[in-house]
């Protein structure tokens, strides 16, 4: 019979609702080896997380997440809580012998992303497995890049260009939401952002950046206080004090990077880009050829073969729908696009895959603390005239 493994999920926000939505769906699209049990969700009101279990079909709810770690009835804790709480949560739940994916980036510093994946690597030697949640490498055309990258059709790579472009916070009015304090996010846009580009850039490559230059600015130093801070979902409607906090984190960054094999790279991760929703978008140029994705168009890859005859090259656009192509044949019919909730239906599907086959989920706590030191680097760059930073 296929086990049934339960989950508690710690966090019932804008990530929460989008994961119970993967957990939700998973086994309805993809034949799997073991089953998620919705078991319990965690939060901090009683009433909110009451309803919030109700509401996204959770079979119980709880008020400590100490409490929820230690339940018989979980197998699998999901952390989807701002990055101040993932090194405690993770490792007391991988300590409890539970398997642990959770939100990125990994931690708000690097000594807590080391711990974790301190954590981690003792754990997996117990059988007990970890993943950090970098979901856009579940988009199929993102996983199609890759494997065009893997199979030399680039050739040598030599340029790669990373941006992810979002507007919610260009009106000064916008309240300060936990997401712009660095004591709950460790870092603005860099963090919450740039971490995916990063991550992205280095899956789709295969190659870790070795040293970068940066430049982060603060447009916005001070906004009115917030009554609640509930994630990046409706946050337009939060409640406001009058009163006025100091905005401690980056509102843009700006870093040049080298990868492994000596490519050059820039990245761009901004909150202030009047008109962009969510555009998070990757080119790639090597020896032969060249592909760009632009999330805000998450069906399509776009491809170059400079191999191809000048009277015939030019970028020509995949629409990444077939069943061929990672992830969709489990879905609809081709040309009938997916969109961002199935990322994390993806990603649950692996990590399910991995767990039951007792081998390590990728990306793991390792690849999160890979992130996380270029985040530092980043960071250390900016505050150092943009002084080259090794990685």
């Amino acid at each position: 019979m296929t086990p049934v493994l339960g989950v508690g999920m710690v966090g019932h926000a804008f990530m929460g609702r989008v994961h119970s939505q993967a957990w939700r769906s998973v086994s309805a699209f993809f034949d799997l080896p073991a089953v998620p049990s919705m078991a319990v969700l965690g939060g901090r009101s009683p009433e909110r997380t009451a309803e919030a279990a109700r509401r996204l079909g959770w079979a119980a709810a709880e008020t400590d997440w100490k409490r929820l770690v230690q339940r018989d009835d979980v197998q699998i804790v999901d952390v989807c809580t701002p990055g101040d709480s993932h090194a405690e949560i993770a490792i007391a739940a991988l300590a409890a012998g539970k398997h642990v994916i959770c939100e990125k980036p990994l931690a708000n510093t690097v000594a807590e992303a080391e711990a974790m994946a301190q954590a981690a690597r003792e754990a997996a030697a117990r059988g007990v497995r970890a993943m950090v949640a970098f979901n856009y490498r579940r988009v199929p055309a993102v996983a199609l890049a890759r494997r065009l990258v893997a199979e030399g059709r680039l050739g040598e790579l030599r340029h790669v260009r990373a941006q992810y472009l979002q507007d919610w916070i260009t009106d000064p009015e916008f309240p300060l939401v936990w997401r712009l304090r660095r004591d709950r996010a460790g870092s603005g846009a860099l963090g919450d952002i740039g971490a995916h580009i990063v991550d992205t850039a280095q899956f789709v490559t295969g190659r870790n950046l070795t040293g970068v230059s940066a430049l982060t600015e603060t447009f916005v130093r001070e906004r009115p206080l917030a009554e609640s801070s509930q994630g990046l979902a409706g946050l337009a409607g939060a409640g406001r004090t009058g009163e006025k906090g100091a905005v401690d984190v980056d509102d843009a960054a700006l870093f040049i990077g080298r990868l492994e094999g000596g490519a050059l790279a820039s990245f761009e991760a901004t909150r202030f880009a009047a008109g962009r929703k969510n555009a998070l978008r990757i080119e790639v140029n090597g020896s032969k050829g060249s592909l760009a994705f632009d999330f805000e168009a998450m069906n399509e890859l776009w491809f170059h073969d400079h191999t191809l005859d000048e009277a015939e090259a030019g970028f020509r656009r995949i629409l990444v729908t077939e069943s061929g192509h990672p992830y969709a044949g489990a879905w609809w019919p081709p040309g009938h696009g997916l969109g961002y909730e199935h990322t994390f239906t993806h990603e649950v599907k692996d990590f399910l895959e991995a767990v039951a086959a007792g081998t390590d989920p990728s990306p793991s706590f390792e690849d999160g603390l890979r992130v996380q030191r270029v985040l530092a680097a980043v960071e250390a760059s900016a505050a150092d005239e943009s002084r080259w930073t090794v990685v």
